[in-house]
């Protein structure tokens, strides 16, 4: 809201100071991504940003780092980039194959936690439900609970039922993590849904089925989907349950990038860092994107 015109100097005092506070905190937050970013062109193999660059020498930058997320682990780096040197970086650059595990690895998990959760979110929406604060107190506390714990529960668990070090195991661990967040979600959607449309399509005929199809989902969509991404962007960048539950051999995103810190530190991780914060980015947007279409179907905000 602007600052009126009548106001006083103790408002306008509070006015512009507030608007510091929160500026210096935003600096404060967005810090470390600012510093990553840039070192990421680095030519030289260092964590530090050298005289070159804060000359702004442009010898001094280099897209190798990048190049590098193609070449590391391939059998023929230096060939001729033609069709069999991509088939090498498919099938051998371990960064491509990081890559490659975490997105089958999200997907099928967001696939799971965004049913299970939007089923749960709609019998939580019930206001018949028995023991509805109970229940909720539970199905989110994966996301409350120390993930050390979490892990180490699914580890031994895992290993007494032998879904350790297969893919499905990890597909439903990270399920069971990015479940809360689309119970949130799909929940305070359904906060503001009028229950009236159900029953005027059950008196039209319309079974539950249909009534779910035709007339909840279309109107508590936005919040499903904002909640699959937040499952799928938890499933992306988490590390600890990989290392509990996967195998050498599900090597994802995360994990490949705790191994470059703890084996041998390579800039390639500044380079992989500052594409996952602009695809972080980049599902924030369409998240709040959903949530300003969500609040003008319900009727929060004009259209």
């Amino acid at each position: 809201m602007a600052l009126p015109i009548y106001a006083d100097p103790l408002e306008r005092a509070w006015y512009y100071s507030y608007r510091v506070i929160c500026a210096l905190i935003f600096i404060f937050l967005i810090a470390p991504i600012l510093i990553i970013m840039p070192l990421s062109f680095n030519y030289q193999p260092y964590f530090t940003f050298s005289p070159e660059m804060l000359r702004l020498d442009p010898d001094a930058y280099s897209l190798r780092w990048y190049d590098n997320l193609l070449t590391f682990g391939m059998s023929a780096p230096d060939a001729l980039r033609d069709s069999s040197w991509w088939s090498d970086v498919w099938h051998n650059a371990k960064w491509v194959q990081a890559a490659k595990n975490s997105i089958i690895v999200g997907f099928f998990a967001t696939i799971v936690a965004t049913v299970l959760g939007t089923i749960a979110a709609m019998g939580l929406s019930r206001p018949e439900m028995p023991f509805r604060k109970l229940i909720m107190a539970i199905l989110i506390s994966p996301m409350i609970v120390p993930i050390i714990i979490t892990a180490t529960g699914l580890f031994f668990f895992y290993s007494d039922i032998g879904l350790s070090g297969t893919y499905f195991g990890l597909i439903m661990a990270h399920a069971t993590l990015g479940i809360p967040f689309v119970i949130i979600t799909v929940t305070a959607t359904m906060m503001g849904f009028d229950r009236s449309l159900i029953r005027a399509a059950q008196n039209m005929g319309a079974g539950p089925v249909t009534t779910f199809f035709k007339v909840q989902l279309p109107l508590i969509t936005p919040g499903v989907v904002s909640g699959g991404l937040f499952a799928f962007v938890t499933s992306f960048d988490e590390v600890v349950v990989v290392l509990f539950v996967g195998s050498h051999e599900q090597q994802t995103i995360p994990r490949q990038m705790w191994n470059g810190i703890r084996e041998q530190i390579s800039p390639s991780i500044l380079a992989v860092a500052t594409i996952l914060v602009i695809f972080s980015i980049c599902l924030l947007t369409v998240v709040e994107l959903l949530r300003r279409r969500s609040e003008r179907l319900r009727g929060v905000t004009p259209s």
